[in-house]
């Protein structure tokens, strides 16, 4: 049963709609070689952990096995990634996933990714503009393709230089709330 807000908005979507709705996107990108630079990375199982600072939820999953990405755990990491003030979850780009693998590797440090931010909803995206200048009014995080995060264990410097290294995309430290932002837009740094 929808609530009337869903009836009203079709961008909001509950956990089973999404769920649902995701289930294609990931097949959709699947496509070999989507991030190249991923290759160096031993052909094995792909799987990582998260722990969202904002909903207390924590999350392993694998999201490529056997050449292919998993349509079930695309959808795990989408929703717990989900925009928290709006409920809303959006399909996260695989290729954001592997960067984070890739940086999770490249930095020999396993463990939980803690998300400061995944998606975001554009509603949310333009609240955070009016309150900050440091928020982007066409954010990669609207599209599932951005997230903010640390490493607990990792300096954060040096996480950032490890990301600069792949050069995967964008890079952005925040030193004084101790994050970075990814993400698989264009490659720059800030």
């Amino acid at each position: 049963m929808s609530s009337k807000a869903e009836e009203n908005n079709p961008v909001v979507l509950s956990r089973r709609a999404f769920l649902t709705s995701v289930a294609g996107a990931a097949m959709t990108l699947a496509a070999p070689g989507v991030f190249a630079s991923v290759a160096s990375v031993p052909q094995r199982d792909r799987e990582l952990s998260f722990y969202n600072t904002h909903t207390g939820e924590k999350l392993t999953a694998t999201y490529w096995s056997d050449g292919n990405y998993l349509d079930d755990g695309i959808e795990e990491i989408s929703w717990l990634l989900r925009d928290h003030r709006a409920e809303e979850a959006s399909a996260m780009d695989p290729k954001l996933l592997d960067l984070l693998h890739q940086l999770q590797h490249k930095v020999g440090q396993a463990g939980e990714f803690h998300v400061i931010s995944g998606y975001r909803s554009p509603a949310t995206n333009q609240m955070l503009v009016k309150r900050s200048s440091g928020v982007a009014k066409r954010s990669y995080h609207m599209l599932g393709q951005a997230i903010d995060v640390r490493l607990p264990g990792y300096d954060t410097a040096q996480l950032k230089k490890a990301a600069v290294e792949l050069k995967g995309g964008g890079v952005g430290y925040y030193a004084s709330s101790d994050f970075v932002h990814l993400d698989v837009g264009r490659v720059r740094y800030w």
